[in-house]
């Protein structure tokens, strides 16, 4: 199917006006396809014009435009030609349509652990048209009704409320004018649980084999509903505007969750098959206010184009964590937003970065490849300090001044700005200019000047970069054994500029000095000689949760840049790790020791001594008296993934079989799946033991977990299998794919690994062609060989990107991998 391209999209826009939509899906015709007939009503500027609408279907049977038939031969490149357009038009489209194995279309997913069926829509961004005949861009809004025709026994929920008519079909109603991205149809033998807050039906689904999970979990998810609506409607002066508020929670996703008016979809792993840890349950309630949130950004006011995602996503990101740390009981929740950060700095500094906003994308398919950590982290970051140099009074009667205006339509960067503007003053199209179309990352530091006596001579906050900031400079004193924050100073500094820090003068010298204390602005942060003394020596007694974020992710960005030496940060993991108590902060540390530290950045040679150091590091957290629940599964987990050796390893099989099992945890089925992977890369359980355990789970984690530990054995058959499979089409599910592909490189020979990079360059380019954007997402990013940092892996790369028939979304992942590959080399350099 052709990207739609920008200047198609102003031309269709400037010349129709959609008025309705009315869709009836016929989902009782077999495992294959579904019927789609869609019958939309829309108005033509200029009458004798000719247009197109999107359809992708298996086959096309009937196109009728006012009443007179088109021909089906005409469709190309999920295109038919609309000729002739008149004042008042009426189109139906009937079309026979296959049902998604990737969750791009209408998904259709058969539960392993009981065999019952559901389907989803998955139509974000330019997906629409493989469910239904559509204008798929975001400007040309409205209502949307459908009929669907479902197996006895299913319940099927959208976007508007549900009722079933008197021949047996459901009919989902409009909820006023939405983007054709943005409908959704959940259809199958879907468990409920309904209640109501401030007048608004609330419904939770989930498929019947997750019934005990959503019954178990729907009272915090109803109340972090509720406390999101009440906080949200305290902030803005329009009341959430969509009528009911459901929560599906669905299988194989693309996406952790997705913001479809009504009727929101979330992961169903967020329903905790296993035990959580108690930053996965505050990561849960962000991402329920981040979709709460988008019901204002991005439905009620919808981007343009796609080029201004950050006015969708950079908004819900942003108040995702600001309303769960100030309305539920997930307080902390800034403290994951530290570790959320480090994606986007990630990309801020690699060759493909890109400004938050007005990023000049030409077609749908090169905005996909934006939707990135500086249009989710990035953007929120430059909110975050937005609210922070202007108040909540100025930004929010800018944002409500933004609703105002463009309620129910589309709106651009130029909007906003001009709403924010009205409401804050001139200052506001500056700091666009600056935050929003630009990119990197400014580096501040604090700079001190030591008197004699040793007390402060002077002190300044510079900023070698090219924006403004108004931070916090946290002083941190020793009390007892504890490093624990004094009164902050506040501070201005222009680009470039350095900013005299007077109530430092004639103090005894700080022990640490934190530039970007709080975490309130995008930026780096470097410390002076004795901050950065303080923090080797006793990182673990900065009492402050936030501030020891903030170090860590300064030793990680320092570490990723070759700044600090590999060895230098497990040796800052070895002494601080053990002490912390922040189950977050653990396992964003242990997962980048483990995954690039370790296994990246270290000689080969010296990993398996790295893993030990991790995994005594893990175990003291596991086992130190006090550490909470969440804490010791997170060290737990920590403590499997770096399993080594003939000892730890027996230790792996020995939980497996039940005997000696850390006290007071489960191991469940996630811990189960875990360890058998890590046994099975060491070459330590076989085929047999993985089989055994899958019969053991059946369900699709089960699925999941034997996909990866299969791919993770070192034998070339059970490589040359997997590899198989991973270059099929049609022979795995996304989320199956992608567990195949985390466990490949986890063994292997280096003669056979390398053969294997030679044939990745080789095969996947036709590969994220044929088969879509989801699939060029799972073998670009997470089957890209980032352990083979060679000569001939960086050549391979290099020679791939050379190529003129990648896919956006390719390209973007492979130039993202081979940046990686040279931070590698970085660290292997004499």
């Amino acid at each position: 199917m052709s990207a739609l391209l920008r200047d198609e999209a102003e031309l269709r826009a400037r010349l129709l006006d959609v008025s309705s939509y009315a869709v009836t899906l016929d989902l009782t015709r077999g495992e294959e396809g579904f019927r789609s007939t869609a019958v939309i009503r829309f108005a033509c500027a200029e009458p004798g014009a000719a247009s197109f609408v999107d359809i992708d279907p298996g086959a096309l049977l009937r196109a009728e435009l006012n009443g007179h038939p088109l021909d089906p031969a005409t469709l190309d490149g999920g295109r038919l030609p609309l000729p002739g357009l008149a004042a008042a038009n009426e189109l139906l489209v009937e079309a026979d349509m296959p049902y998604s194995r990737t969750a791009e279309g209408l998904h259709r997913f058969t539960d392993p652990a009981d065999g019952e069926v559901y389907v989803y829509t998955a139509c974000a961004p330019d997906l629409a048209a493989k469910v239904f005949a559509c204008f798929d861009q975001p400007d040309l809004k409205a209502p949307f009704t459908f009929t669907v025709a479902a197996p006895e026994g299913w319940t099927v929920a959208g976007n508007g409320a549900t009722s079933r008519l008197p021949d047996g079909r459901w009919q989902v109603g409009d909820i006023g004018p939405i983007s054709s991205y943005l409908t959704t149809v959940v259809a199958g033998p879907l468990h409920v649980v309904r209640a109501e807050h401030d007048g608004i039906p609330l419904a939770l689904y989930a498929r019947r084999s997750l019934a005990a999970e959503l019954d178990r979990e729907a009272p915090e998810l109803f109340e972090l509903t509720s406390a999101s609506l009440d906080r949200l409607h305290q902030l803005f002066d329009v009341r959430y505007p969509f009528g009911g508020y459901d929560q599906a929670f669905l299988p194989e996703l693309n996406w952790a969750a997705m913001e479809s008016p009504g009727c929101v979809t979330f992961e169903d792993r967020m329903l905790f098959r296993s035990a959580p840890t108690d930053a996965q349950r505050a990561l849960r309630a962000v991402v329920v206010c981040h979709e709460m949130a988008h019901m204002w950004f991005g439905n009620l006011v919808t981007l343009g184009w796609w080029d201004d995602v950050w006015l969708n996503e950079s908004f819900a990101e942003v108040l995702g964590y600001r309303i769960a740390a100030e309305a539920t009981r997930y307080t902390g929740a800034w403290t994951l937003f530290s570790a959320r950060k480090s994606w986007g700095y990630d990309a801020d500094q690699r060759p493909t970065t890109h400004p938050v906003a007005a990023t000049g994308a030409a077609s749908v398919a090169e905005a996909l490849s934006n939707f990135d950590g500086i249009s989710y982290a990035k953007g929120a970051s430059a909110l975050h300090q937005l609210m922070h140099r202007l108040g909540d009074k100025a930004f929010f009667a800018g944002l409500n001044t933004y609703f105002a205006r463009h309620a129910r339509g589309n709106a651009s960067l130029s909007d906003f700005i001009d709403a924010l503007a009205s409401a804050a003053g001139p200052q506001v199209p500056e700091w666009a200019d600056t935050w929003l179309r630009t990119t990197g990352v400014d580096v501040l530091r604090v700079e001190v000047e030591e008197a004699a006596d040793g007390t402060v001579a002077s002190a300044a906050l510079v900023n070698d970069g090219s924006r403004p900031h108004r931070v916090r400079v946290g002083v941190h004193g020793w009390d007892g054994a504890a490093l624990v924050p004094g009164r902050p100073l506040d501070a201005d500094v222009a680009p470039g500029g350095r900013t005299a820090l007077p109530e430092l003068a004639g103090a005894p010298r700080p022990a640490l000095l934190l530039p970007n204390d709080g975490d309130l602005t995008w930026a780096r942060v470097r410390l002076d000689d004795r901050s950065a003394a303080t923090v080797t020596a006793s990182l673990s007694a900065v009492a402050d949760e936030s501030g020891r974020a903030v170090l860590w992710e300064h030793l990680r960005d320092l570490t990723r840049g070759a700044e600090l030496p590999a060895a230098a940060y497990l040796d800052l993991v070895a002494a601080h790790l053990p002490a912390e108590s922040s189950d977050s902060i653990v396992a964003s540390v242990l997962d980048f020791s483990r995954d690039h530290v370790a296994a990246r950045y270290l000689d080969p040679a010296e990993r398996p001594a790295a893993l030990v150091l991790l995994g005594d590091a893990a175990h003291g957290v596991l086992g130190r008296p006090g550490a909470g629940r969440g804490l010791r599964i997170a060290a737990l987990r920590g403590v499997i993934a770096t399993a080594t050796g003939e000892d730890r390893l027996a230790r792996l099989t020995a939980w497996l079989d039940g005997r000696d099992q850390p006290e007071g945890l489960a191991f469940d089925a996630n811990l189960r799946w875990a360890a058998l992977s890590r046994l099975a890369a060491a070459g330590a359980a076989g085929e047999d033991r993985i089989a055994a355990e899958l019969a053991r789970d059946p369900s699709d984690t089960g699925e999941l977990g034997a996909a990866r530990a299969r791919a993770a054995l070192p034998d070339p058959a059970a490589k040359e299998r997997a590899w198989q499979r991973l270059f099929t089409p049609g022979a795995l599910t996304t989320p199956l794919l992608t567990a195949t592909a985390e466990g490949f490189w986890l063994s292997g020979t280096p003669e056979l690994r390398q053969d294997y990079v030679r044939r990745y360059f080789e095969q996947v380019p036709a590969a994220a062609e044929e088969r879509g954007d989801a699939v060029a997402e799972a073998l670009g990013r997470r089957l890209f060989p980032a352990t083979e940092a060679h000569p001939a892996t960086l050549a391979a790369a290099r020679e791939c990107l050379a190529r003129t028939d990648l896919t956006p979304t390719l390209r973007r992942h492979l130039a993202d991998g081979l940046d990686d590959l040279h931070r590698t080399l970085a660290h292997h350099r004499p």
